[in-house]
């Protein structure tokens, strides 16, 4: 009657996500020579197994880039935004070479703060570009141009511009 209640001497659990060659989650390994018969160690072991396979997420977490474009996309922050009469340093995605495009970004930024500040936006989503704007490289890449050296734009080409750049820059990272 019990013969269906014995434990394996060795149970592995690796729960991975499909296109990921390493497990996410953990190793269980069930070696117990002394409890094996026991009906609540194998009742728990169950119920482990059991939570730990309906508990594993296969949810890679979004480039931040991706999570700045959602961001600047939320209605509220964008009217904000766009009430501000300011003519910001705007590059166009053909200005910008490859090497440069993380520099541009923080032009941006550095453009975005300045205009959250100037209108005193208290959108809790204006957070995001300063939190996206920590996360930058600071040092100058050689032979790219400094912000300045762009045009000056009207706040909507400004956002237009900006979300082509992370658009672009999302599509490669996907």
């Amino acid at each position: 009657m019990t013969d269906f209640m014995t434990a394996s001497p060795v149970s592995l659990v690796q729960p991975t996500c499909p296109g990921e060659q390493r497990a996410k989650g953990v190793q269980l390994q069930s070696t117990c020579h002394l409890c094996r018969e026991s009906h609540k160690t194998q009742v728990w072991l169950c119920f482990l197994v059991l939570s730990l396979l309906s508990s594993s997420t296969c949810a890679a977490p979004e480039p931040p880039t991706l999570h700045l474009l959602k961001c600047l996309r939320s209605e509220t922050l964008k009217n904000a935004i766009e009430r501000s009469e300011a003519m910001l340093y705007a590059p166009s995605t053909s200005d910008v070479k490859e090497k440069c495009k993380m520099m541009s970004l923080r032009c941006y930024m550095l453009e975005l703060m300045m205009v959250i500040g100037e209108e005193e936006i208290q959108d809790k989503k204006a957070r995001c570009i300063f939190d996206f704007n920590a996360t930058l490289p600071t040092e100058h890449p050689v032979d790219c141009p400094p912000c300045e050296a762009y045009s000056l734009k009207n706040i909507k080409v400004f956002l237009e511009r900006l979300i082509s750049l992370l658009q672009e820059m999302n599509s490669r990272t996907t």
